[in-house]
């Protein structure tokens, strides 16, 4: 009997075991007018969302505002969340730290582009960690009027993509120019799809265009091909990518139809529509997809509860 019931003990907590370590999929996101700080949601499929109402860290430092929220998990377990901390006029970015998603580090101005006097902006940090190098590569779009050929955007509207990578989020590499596709570029998301083969998403943002394209190269740091043919309708930013199966959802912000669409893809060269696939909160405005667990959004749906 004693040996029946320690097998069902264990059984009992394997059962839970697992069920805690199930992978959920959660997408960050923020709500205009950006003031109020992180958002979440939180989806099992990939494919329905639903949001978790409350926010999870006001801004606190630059403008104060948080917008493009990205997130990435380091091989400790920690997520390390960077944002735009400002419209114009500030040079760096927002970053802190978290174990769970609810207690969160001291936040951090990271000022990127302070060798820059004539720089007006830094947009969109998307943060990519390279699990082969133990890093984090953060990506951004900055304009430094006169610096690059644009088209009949304005001057102060010509971006192109700087990087710096960190592997602690205290000492950080110099920034440098990560992509000059020859027009004004903004919005980039690093695609790992095997050893040695990225993928970028990234927004084309000349005028007529303003939609996605996508670039390939055997490194996160590029250098990449150039872009290829537009694979969103126009008036599309804020990519994420999420793999499921054979198919990777790239989900962008409709933001003239204040909506969110997807196109799905097996290989990056032909895109389906998949907008009807997917199920996305009203007022969710650019954010990432990252992996969770149960025991995550568990402990996320607990705080929600208690607010």
């Amino acid at each position: 009997m004693k040996k029946i019931c320690y097998l069902a003990l264990a059984a009992l907590l394997l059962a839970a075991s697992c069920s805690n370590h199930k992978k959920v999929y959660l997408f960050t996101s923020f709500n205009e007018p950006a003031t109020a700080g992180l958002r979440l949601l939180y989806s099992e499929d990939g494919l329905r969302w639903t949001a978790l109402d409350t926010t999870f860290l006001a801004p606190q430092v630059g403008s104060r505002v948080m917008r493009d929220p990205s997130i990435a998990r380091g091989k400790d377990g920690t997520f390390h969340l960077v944002w735009t901390s400002g419209w114009s006029g500030d040079k760096g970015f927002g970053h802190a730290s978290s174990k769970d998603l609810i207690a969160w580090s001291e936040q951090q101005y990271v000022e990127v582009m302070a060798h820059e006097p004539e720089a007006v902006n830094v947009w969109a940090p998307e943060v990519f960690y390279d699990e082969d190098e133990d890093r984090f590569i953060i990506i951004w779009a900055t304009t430094i009027p006169q610096r690059f050929e644009r088209g009949i955007e304005d001057e102060r509207n010509n971006h192109r993509m700087y990087y710096t990578t960190t592997k602690d989020f205290k000492t950080f590499a110099e920034a440098k120019l990560f992509l000059d596709p020859g027009f004004s570029v903004i919005d980039a998301v690093i695609v790992k799809r095997g050893k040695g083969d990225y993928a970028l998403v990234l927004k084309d943002n000349t005028r007529p265009y303003r939609n996605m394209r996508v670039a390939f190269a055997d490194s996160p740091l590029g250098a990449y091909s150039a872009p290829s043919d537009t694979i969103t309708p126009p008036f599309t930013e804020g990519p994420s990518v999420l793999k499921l199966g054979d198919s990777y959802y790239i989900y962008y912000d409709a933001y003239r139809e204040k909506r969110y669409g997807a196109v799905k893809t097996t290989d990056f060269k032909t895109f389906a529509d998949a907008s009807s696939e997917v199920s996305i909160p009203e007022g969710h405005k650019h954010g990432t997809i990252f992996a969770g667990d149960a025991k995550v959004l568990k402990g996320l749906q607990a705080h929600c509860r208690r607010r």
